[in-house]
């Protein structure tokens, strides 16, 4: 490994960052991270931080999780690649289906299709989607409909869904057929509505419309988050994605539930689907699935769907998709671990608790600060705090103030993650008590000093 000096020299020269400008990088140069053990995390200097980003939102289990670290290496001395194209498979992948077969059986999902990573997940889904009505003789069905301040990766399919100009206007035109709803997000929306319940009955509303104008028999699939992450965490009332089941089931349009960041435990529950009491038709997964320590996702797919590829005697069910390193057997066997050891911790009960004592302590921190406009989260470990200027107009802070509060809540002994105006808090779900602590009292630090 080259010393600090050197780190600190190249940082950015070579090397261009994904979601950030190669200028910006230059400019000011990105933290360099060298270690990490349980939840917190070490620069190239040897400061140490709790991370509340938890990685990307995949690190649930921390960075000290040994059973995934001993599976890879022993995967690694066994089998480190094979191919799972047609013909070939490898043991690891196999017991890995049938794992997660029974994981996800309360949410109605049997199949697994395995990808390399969430936005490979999204892509696979939107694809199967299509080819599903193609089966069934609705070949006219291959329009989408997802939600504004949705996020569903950055293949060309994932950002014509994704509903955040910022991963679209550059890239434009996206593929066809693509339509946007309002989100349920009570602090800003078209309908000037800040009850939830009767705001997701106006976001329902909308979807009803929008079939009704496209044509039902035109619709693919509805995708969405159960929580809204990368968006700005935005959680819907309960009623909102029982509402898209239903009427996705009564237009003949399948449900693709994006479980990217909310399977595994994220939400308190399970899965964010199970949070709400949804069997979608696909679900997409990936980050948690391995802890973030090899690129490996899935999707998986529900009974109906199955059978329609399944019992085809047309030809038309042949799956002209696939990537090299879809069913990677290093990548199953950490995923195996991975979830043995998730349901082991139970994982899900330590982020409802510790997601409950983070709400209440940004709630008192929006107390003491007039720029948090909104604080949003209550569902397991998932926040973000939506900073403005003024909370009368709700006119967004600007970008110089969050960057401060990022740098000065680092400097305190907390990693947050500031997108647009939101600071957004996604920590490992095995953080204690004192860890939120933690990061509540860097957060008061670093808004003070970036205020005061």
């Amino acid at each position: 490994m080259k010393d600090s000096n050197f780190l600190k020299e190249m940082n950015a020269r070579s090397l261009w960052h994904p979601m950030t400008s190669p200028g910006d990088s230059l400019a000011n140069p990105p933290t360099i991270i060298t270690g990490g053990q349980g939840v917190r995390i070490t620069d190239v200097d040897g400061h140490e931080v709790v991370d509340g980003v938890g990685g990307l939102w995949n690190v649930n289990l921390g960075y000290s999780c040994q059973p995934v670290k001993d599976a890879i290496a022993a995967q690694l001395d066994q089998l480190p690649y094979y191919s799972t194209f047609r013909g070939t498979s490898n043991d690891a992948v196999i017991q890995l289906a049938e794992e997660l077969r029974s994981f996800f059986e309360p949410d109605g999902l049997s199949r697994a299709f395995f990808t390399s990573g969430g936005s490979d997940s999204v892509e696979t889904a939107l694809r199967l989607s299509r080819q599903y009505h193609k089966i069934r003789g609705e070949a006219a069905r291959t329009k989408f409909l997802s939600l504004k301040k949705g996020y569903h990766g950055t293949h060309m399919g994932g950002a014509s869904v994704n509903g955040n100009a910022n991963f679209r206007t550059m890239y434009e035109p996206l593929l066809a057929g693509c339509s946007h709803l309002p989100a349920p997000y009570t602090y800003r929306n078209p309908f000037d509505e800040s009850d939830p319940a009767k705001l997701a009955q106006l976001c329902l509303a909308a979807l009803e419309d929008e079939i009704a104008f496209q044509g039902a028999g035109t619709i693919a699939a509805f995708i969405m988050e159960p929580i809204l992450g990368a968006g700005g965490v935005i959680p819907p009332h309960e009623s909102f994605m029982p509402g898209v089941r239903e009427i996705c089931t009564r237009n003949g349009i399948l449900l693709i539930a994006d479980e990217v960041i909310t399977a595994f435990g994220r939400t308190g529950s399970w899965t964010g689907s199970r949070h709400w009491g949804v069997k979608p038709d696909m679900s997409c997964t990936a980050k948690a699935i391995t802890n973030g320590f090899f690129p490996f996702g899935a999707v998986m797919i529900a009974d109906g769907v199955a059978e329609v590829f399944e019992r085809d005697e047309t030809g038309r069910a042949v799956i002209g998709h696939g990537y090299t390193y879809s069913g990677h057997p290093v990548g199953a066997a950490a995923a195996l671990a991975c979830l043995t050891e998730t349901k082991r911790l139970d994982v899900v009960t330590n982020a409802a608790a510790r997601g409950a004592q983070m709400h209440r302590g940004l709630l008192a921190l929006q107390g003491k600060y007039p720029l948090i406009g909104d604080v949003r989260g209550g569902h397991g470990l998932m926040h973000a705090l939506e900073l403005v200027s003024d909370r009368a107009s709700k006119a967004p802070v600007d970008k110089r103030t969050a960057a401060a509060i990022q740098q000065h809540t680092y400097h305190a002994g907390a990693m947050i993650r500031i997108s647009g105006p939101n600071i957004i808090l996604s920590p490992p779900l095995v953080l204690t008590a004192v860890d939120v602590d933690s990061i509540l009292e860097a957060l008061d630090v670093g808004l003070a000093a970036a205020t005061g």
